[in-house]
């Protein structure tokens, strides 16, 4: 008789094997064990892979007790797009637009991370313009904010504040207006290349960003309003998902995870890279080590991200901001960056293709070749991580000497910072799943990339 059917013939309330490919006779010896006869019944579930408080394609296979979650299993790969292998056949500069789909709510991280390690194989990063390094601390920054707006909001949905994702989702497409604006794309933007960035601020961006950094604080308060102090969101988070700064170390946690542990690990203060000494900002921290701590780090976080944007706003509107460069001086890895869009919106424009024609006819074939086979860089590896919105994003960059990656392998911190959900909600409620996997804040694209 098999397990079901087994199970079938003692009704519904009997006892059910689950049998996954052990050998029968273990089988046998397991149920017949005095541990196993003496312990209460248990349930399997599965959360997931649909389920919509799962951030994503993510399987979770719970066994509970009553309501009480005694083992969590993630499963991933559902989501599985085989970027990084995709990378292996394109050029250097081609693989910032397959990167930036990995975590698609922090594109700008992901790009920011892999040009770093490209220009460090490249031994170029003293030849980076400061103005191409102010943009992309611009452009991270709010991405840190549309990214973090994108956690609360769907944390309140998935709890029952609907109010709460409204109001995130309002602010949010606030900062995707500037991210379209500046780079033309509200996700996935392609924006910073190997050696700077593809184009300088447009017209009436300074205007645009100003007006942001002055009227956000006031629609992140009407966020804090609502959730900081309600009674229902605090008994849902508090003490909740509980991740203490040990845990975190073994599990390589890092991110609003760390430092809501209490442990103030930013790589912008602890390594800094696009020249993040020179700003002015902090670190929140909280020592509640829970869901709601990590909630706060979170708020706190944007309001730090606003005080460098205004300060990225201050050093791009200088006098000399037209004149300066925002792309690296060698043409011979510097990807065009004064393009012009023609009257149809997708090519060049007029202009810009007779620049490039009344050139010599070297730096016609220079500018084909670039363009085409793309730039050489040589050979050997390179690791370089930023603070993304959920931790440490590093990548290992590998050459070979060729015009393509020979490895490009992404240290994404919704992979591993996924591992501590069952250490978060083992113990607790199945309801508390729902929170735990909410202040991981995961992101899917960046687990299977």
């Amino acid at each position: 008789m098999t397990a079901s059917s087994q199970a079938q013939a003692e009704g519904s309330e009997g006892r059910v094997y689950d049998i996954g490919g052990a050998d029968w006779d273990d089988v046998v010896a397991a149920a017949q064990s005095p541990d196993f006869q003496s312990s209460d019944e248990r349930m399997v579930v599965n959360m997931g892979p649909q389920h919509p408080s799962t951030h994503g394609v993510l399987r979770l296979i719970l066994t509970l007790d009553g309501e009480t979650v005694t083992e969590l299993r993630p499963v991933i790969g559902y989501l599985h797009t085989g970027i990084e292998k995709n990378m292996e056949f394109r050029t250097w500069t081609q693989g910032v637009t397959f990167c930036a789909r990995m975590d698609y709510l922090s594109p700008l991280f992901n790009e920011a991370a892999y040009c770093l390690a490209v220009e460090k194989l490249l031994g170029i990063q003293a030849e980076i313009p400061e103005r191409a390094s102010v943009l992309r601390v611009l452009l991270m920054e709010l991405n840190r904010i549309g990214s973090h707006l994108t956690a609360i909001g769907t944390f309140g949905l998935e709890i029952g504040a609907t109010t709460v994702f409204i109001y995130g989702m309002r602010e949010r497409e606030k900062t995707l207006d500037l991210l379209e604006l500046i780079t033309g794309l509200r996700m996935n933007n392609a924006y910073i290349r190997p050696g700077g960035v593809s184009q300088d601020l447009p017209a009436g961006a300074i205007d645009r960003l100003r007006e942001y950094v002055r009227i956000m604080p006031g629609l992140l308060g009407e966020i804090r309003a609502l959730f900081d102090a309600a009674p229902a969101f605090a008994a849902r988070t508090k003490d909740v998902a509980y991740l203490d700064v040990t845990g975190c170390m073994a599990l390589g946690v890092t991110g609003p995870i760390l430092r809501a542990a209490g442990l103030p690990w930013d790589l912008r203060k602890s390594q800094p890279y696009c020249g993040y000494e020179t700003y002015e900002f902090d670190v929140p921290t909280r020592t509640t080590a829970d869901a709601y701590g990590r909630y706060i780090v979170r708020m706190d976080e944007m309001d730090q991200s606003l005080r460098i944007i205004a300060q990225c706003v201050d050093r791009l509107s200088g006098a000399a901001a037209g004149t300066q460069p925002v792309m690296i001086a060698d043409k011979k890895i510097g990807w065009p960056a004064r393009l012009a869009l023609g009257p149809d919106g997708l090519g060049n424009s007029p202009d810009h293709i007779a620049h490039i024609m009344s050139q010599s006819m070297e730096a016609l074939i220079h500018h084909f070749k670039l363009v085409t086979e793309g730039f050489r860089v040589p050979a050997g590896q390179a690791y370089v991580a930023v603070e993304s919105p959920r931790g440490e994003l590093g990548c290992h960059a590998v050459s070979d000497g060729g015009t393509r990656p020979y490895r490009a392998h992404f240290r994404d911190p919704s992979f591993t910072n996924l591992q501590a959900a069952a250490v978060m909600a083992e113990g607790g409620l199945v309801a508390d799943v729902i929170v735990a996997i909410a202040s991981i804040d995961p992101v899917l694209g960046g687990v299977d990339r």
